[in-house]
């Protein structure tokens, strides 16, 4: 495929963005994002480990989602590839301080045209899921 042909392609992409301010610092949603009971609270069943390159599966009732950590640093930002069901896309979670807490926004990107039904879900789905995260924030005790 040549080059203009990937870029109108990739044009094309679409992407769900959530972006949500919590009332906790980031070492506080940091530890929710990347530690495997917590995510499980929230997100799903996974064996996740943060580290850079590792393979992941996250497992709900409907099936699994293979990952790869594709970036990750530290109470800043974290980026994994998600494969399910036909949908190739990448999460990426970036935390930016606030005077009140932490702003967390989450883009999960990459899909076609032809997955309407997929992206509407993820739509829905990650809403869903952010109040999952707040319950579970809500429950922690301390930053660390």
């Amino acid at each position: 495929m040549n080059a203009p042909a990937q870029q109108q392609r990739a044009s094309q992409l679409r992407t769900v963005t959530v972006e949500r301010e919590f009332a906790h610092p980031p070492e506080k949603i940091w530890r929710a994002l990347t530690q495997p009971h917590l995510i499980e609270a929230w997100l799903m069943k996974n064996n996740f480990v943060p580290a850079m390159n590792q393979r992941f599966t996250l497992t709900g009732d409907w099936g699994s989602v293979d990952c790869q950590v594709l970036e990750i640093e530290a109470q800043r930002s974290l980026s994994y590839t998600w494969a399910a069901m036909g949908l190739d896309s990448v999460v990426t979670w970036t935390l930016t301080p606030t005077g009140a807490g932490t702003r967390l926004r989450m883009e999960h990107s990459g899909f076609r045209p032809d997955q309407d039904q997929a992206f509407h879900g993820a739509q829905y789905g990650w809403n869903k899921f952010f109040g999952g995260l707040e319950q579970v924030l809500a429950g922690l005790e301390g930053a660390a």
